[in-house]
């Protein structure tokens, strides 16, 4: 598996608009509003780097977002939620 988080910048008063958009693009798990820097962060997941690659440009080519910045996760370093409370 291929995972990265997409962090967003939008236009104002879109998020919502592109949230729906993006919930739609297969290998999108989860995508939040935040306050901060970014306005938007997308949580995807494929199982080829191409794959992951082909979501990503679909992300960015929806309308009213201004950018993006990818960050592809390091397989294998880090803790998942369920062993975080053993």
């Amino acid at each position: 598996m291929h995972s990265a988080i997409v962090l967003i910048n939008c236009d104002l008063g879109y998020e919502e608009d592109i949230i729906r958009e993006i919930s739609k693009i297969e290998g999108v798990r989860r995508i939040v509003g935040t306050y901060g820097v970014y306005d938007l962060v997308a949580d995807v997941t494929r199982d080829t780097l191409e794959e992951l690659n082909s979501t990503v440009a679909s992300i960015r080519r929806v309308n009213h977002i201004r950018s993006t910045i990818t960050l592809v996760v390091i397989e294998g370093q880090g803790i998942e939620e369920e062993e975080m409370y053993r």
